[in-house]
């Protein structure tokens, strides 16, 4: 793969290989360190199963602005809810194969989850967001949070802040702990993470963990994340969104809204670059992964993809359909701006900006994006090691979809 450059290194400690057509992404990615303060990051695009952007640059750890540790080809990195996703395809996957009924109550797997009235609650409801269990009454410690058995007990044991399937709203961190005790008593005992170990990322050749291994930590395969200052606005029009609506900023600031709430289900919230949590398993929030690893999930959602062994596709036609044919949509009780979602999977629209009407995927808090756009056979990958106020829709991951759909608009085939 490249460009007629072959190799190409642009800007500041920017490398890796672009196809003939897609400049524009290059471009976009080198001005994300020029213009809006990226410090380490890396994106890679497939265009029908074919590897067509490939870039990488900067730091791999968020602290070293010298750059002394060079981020390098198979850096990976804590994709937050990007990682939601990835967990998504299990649970479609188990009711391809018969073993998960999508309109079953979550109680006929889960005896337990019952109580407080949780009997409506549909499996589908935990994956369109509507299953009323954004909060935790009692916040989980980090301990407690890590401890695979105490989140989903917590879940269990919640009263619904809405009578189930009457609305939708972001299920920040407790989306991990019901979906994965799902997984485990649908399969026999097998979380999100093992799943996704050996049925995708292992038959894929993926870079991808939602539990990274210790071998894995021992070679320093992830590097360190952290928070990053808002840039300055550019005055161009073209820089981030410095000004969220009021009733979003009162949601956040507000320590008994919903908003707050549901992101402060683990109070405090752990340290991301802490082995201990990173070797955990934790569906909603923690996945590790390369750009590559994201973008060749996600390409192989909507087609084949060359695996380890053999050709791979993770969802067959009716998969793809069922996980994004729009399930909720409309104003967002935990996010307050309006949301569309499938089953597991953010939908293109104003919030969460992908390459088109039919593109599903999710970001991660902050920066991390993965999509799919069957339309156009393209899947996208994007991970940083330095994590912005943004939820959805981060500046530095829609410079790069405008450049992808910039790249399909000159290209005459």
């Amino acid at each position: 793969m490249g460009d007629r450059k072959g190799r190409t290194e642009v800007g500041v400690n920017v490398h890796g290989t672009v196809a003939e057509g897609f400049g524009p992404v290059r471009d976009a990615f080198a001005r994300n360190f020029t213009s809006l303060g990226e410090r380490g990051a890396a994106v890679a695009v497939y265009r029908d199963g074919r590897k067509v952007v490939d870039l990488w640059g900067g730091s791999r750890d968020v602290d070293d602005a010298s750059g002394t540790e060079p981020w390098r080809r198979g850096t990976a990195q804590v994709v937050r809810s990007a990682t939601k996703g990835v967990a998504a395809a299990v649970p479609l996957l188990l009711h391809r194969r018969g073993e998960l009924d999508l309109d079953a109550p979550v109680g006929e797997y889960w005896p337990e989850f019952k109580a407080h009235g949780k009997e409506r609650v549909l499996v589908r409801h935990v994956l369109n967001h509507r299953a009323g269990l954004p909060v935790l009454d009692r916040p989980l410690t980090p301990e407690e949070a890590l401890d695979p058995r105490r989140g989903p007990a917590a879940v269990a044991a919640q009263a619904p802040v809405w009578e189930p399937g009457t609305d939708h709203g972001y299920h920040a961190l407790t989306y991990g702990w019901l979906l994965d005790e799902l997984v485990r008593r649908a399969s026999g005992g097998r979380g999100a993470g093992q799943w996704i170990a050996d049925e995708i990322a292992g038959p894929l050749g993926l870079d991808l963990w939602v539990g990274l291994p210790a071998a894995e930590e021992a070679a320093g395969r992830a590097g360190r994340v952290g928070r990053l200052d808002e840039p300055e606005p550019s005055g161009s029009g073209n820089g981030p969104r410095l000004r969220p609506k009021r009733a979003v900023t009162e949601a956040y600031e507000n320590p008994g809204s919903l908003t707050r709430r549901a992101f402060a289900a683990i109070t405090p919230f752990p340290d991301q670059n802490d082995p201990e949590y990173r070797a955990a398993a934790l569906p909603a929030a923690n996945g590790i992964a390369t750009a590559d690893g994201l973008a060749r999930f996600y390409a192989a959602l909507i087609g084949e993809v060359d695996g380890v062994t053999r050709d791979v596709r993770l969802f067959d036609r009716a998969t793809m359909e069922l996980a994004r044919a729009e399930e909720s949509a409309g104003p967002d009780r935990i996010l307050v701006v309006g949301t569309r979602f499938g089953l597991g999977y953010m939908l293109h629209g104003s919030a969460s900006p992908f390459l088109g009407p039919g593109s599903f995927g999710h970001p991660g808090r902050g920066g991390s994006l993965g999509f799919a756009d069957p339309e156009t056979g393209i899947a996208l990958g994007y991970v940083t090691n330095g994590f912005r106020k943004t939820v959805t829709a981060d500046p530095r991951a829609q410079a790069l979809v405008r450049a992808v759909r910039a790249s399909l608009d000159r290209d005459p085939s």
